[in-house]
């Protein structure tokens, strides 16, 4: 089979529906609700180079980190074998944070290996300091079970000790057998329309429209960055503190962009620090990519091919780059989000009519679990907040924003699963920034805990407001409170709180940046 532009098509389709079609399996055999509901996850497929060839429109900040989950497992196992499994969540082995885990399965083609299938989902606990494994840490072994890349199937065979080890390490053993199953699903539907492309089209054609559309998002990605002036763009932001103080951590970004190739350069971003927001570089290159895919008019396919026009620097040592054991578990949500403020923020230089003011810039994480009944319970999700405006009109209200694309948890379906009441849950009307155009407003939910139970918050957002541009004014600064015995405390974007039955917590998430000066 030729490749044209229609087969190229095709193609692209097809493989697109193979990742689509594992996360509708994932979705539905899931347990938890943060997978069930919210669809915090994402699915891929690799080629036997480990190239991603497509992915899901699924979570952002998987973008660029699921393929170094892919290299480090095929890189610790010299062969594979039909029915294997590799699992693995170790950020400094190719992962994110502790309670993502991602699976990598092989899929063969007359004996030889041909391609890759996987699966990346945040399960609510994995053990660590505090429920929902998300801690106000000074290390990764208080986050979680560390899983290097191991084979939790070997020819189809079930690894249980492998199994066990992990599902012993989650306050809720039964929700995490019921996770990691339905992985393992989706795993079966990816391995099995892999195997039918290559029968129905040719493993020759099959690879070679795969290749092709590496070529493509590669010459796609080359015409964005063509698009953009020549020059220098810097910009400058700081994280707000890592949980074990409040103290601006500056990240700062150099971007050269020459012809068609571009260089992101963060020296100057601050050292390592002692809590949890530091950020392995996978995510840094994952938010760094997100921000060129949006300056495109035409949706890039999502592949290994959109990722090498750009060069991507984290200085080793920085808190974008971090040493082993470094605390990282919110590094993947909220430096993410940091990231992306700070590249768009020097890319709004180039390119001031399309670059929108910052977005909330957090994701609100919150964390909570307890006892009921004997038995444990853990929930875990994160919050929309305000987009920033932009040339094209104002900011949408309470969506999640750029490196989250997950959905909200509906309120009956959290009571329903959990022993906790959402009083309130509405847009927070007024927080986005004014301008020419307003910046979207922001949520507040509010969670009564209907038994004691450990809360944890780890926002961002909350001293330093999400940026204005041209003119336009920041958005309102998002605002945590927790509330004991009738009496309100207002309490700093990072904390673990211990509450009793009756307390309450109130989150309240930033608005979104205003675009252009109000007129009068």
């Amino acid at each position: 089979m030729p490749v044209d532009a229609i087969s190229l098509e095709v193609f692209k389709n097809l493989f697109a529906a193979v990742a689509e079609e594992m996360g509708a399996a994932l979705q539905r055999a899931s347990f938890s609700p943060n997978i069930r509901e919210r669809l915090d996850f994402s699915c891929a497929v690799f080629d036997a180079e480990t190239r991603m060839i497509a992915q899901a429109a699924h979570i952002p900040v998987h973008l660029g980190s699921m393929p170094a989950s892919v290299a480090a497992a095929v890189a610790e196992f010299e062969e594979f074998f039909p029915g294997d499994v590799v699992v693995l969540n170790d950020p400094y082995h190719g992962g994110t944070h502790l309670p993502d885990i991602t699976m990598i399965s092989p899929v063969f083609a007359g004996g030889e290996l041909s391609y890759f299938v996987a699966s990346r989902a945040h399960h609510a606990d994995v053990g660590g300091m505090t429920p929902g494994s998300a801690p106000l840490s000074t290390e990764l072994y208080q986050e979680g079970i560390i899983i290097p890349p191991l084979k939790l199937k070997l020819s189809g065979w079930m690894n249980e000790g492998a199994l066990a080890l992990i599902v012993a390490n989650s306050r809720d053993p039964e929700e995490r057998i019921g996770d990691l199953e339905a992985q393992l699903a989706a795993h079966r539907i990816g391995e099995s329309r892999i195997a039918d492309m290559m029968i129905e089209h040719g493993v020759e054609a099959t690879a070679e429209h795969a290749a092709a559309l590496l070529t493509y998002s590669r010459q796609m990605t080359k015409a964005v960055i063509a698009g953009i002036p020549d020059g220098v763009y810097r910009f400058r932001d700081a994280m707000e503190g890592d949980g074990q103080a409040e103290f601006d951590i500056p990240i700062q970004v150099r971007i050269d962009v020459e012809g068609e190739a571009m260089r992101v350069d963060f020296a100057g971003s601050a050292p390592q620090v002692l809590g949890n927001v530091n950020a392995v570089p996978a995510i840094v290159r994952s938010a760094t990519w997100y921000c060129v895919r949006l300056l495109a008019d035409e949706d890039i396919p999502v592949n290994h091919g959109c990722f090498q026009p750009v060069e991507v620097i984290a200085p080793a040592g920085s808190f974008l780059n971090p040493r082993f054991p470094a605390a990282v578990v919110v590094g993947n949500t909220e430096t993410s989000q940091r990231v992306v403020d700070t590249v768009l923020g020097a890319l709004a230089q180039a390119l001031p009519e399309l670059l929108p003011a910052a977005s909330q810039g957090t994701m609100n994480n919150f964390a909570v679990g307890g006892t009921i009944g004997g038995k444990q319970f853990v929930y875990y999700e994160t919050l929309g907040g305000g987009h920033g405006a932009s040339s094209q009109g104002a900011g949408l209200s309470g969506r999640h924003c750029h490196m989250t694309n997950t959905l909200n948890t509906p309120v009956e379906a959290l009571e329903y699963s959990l022993p906790l009441r959402v009083l309130r849950y509405q847009l927070r009307d007024g927080s986005g920034g004014g301008g020419q155009h307003r910046g979207g407003d922001g949520i507040l939910r509010e969670y009564e805990l209907l038994v004691p139970a450990t809360v944890t918050i780890n926002a961002e957002r909350r001293r330093r407001a999400p940026y204005g541009i041209h003119g336009g004014q920041a958005g309102k600064c998002g605002l945590n409170t927790v509330i004991r015995a009738g009496q309100a405390e207002v309490v700093s974007g990072k904390v673990n709180a211990m509450l009793a039955a009756g307390d309450r917590a109130v989150i309240e998430t930033p608005g979104g940046g205003g675009w252009g000066e109000a007129r009068a």
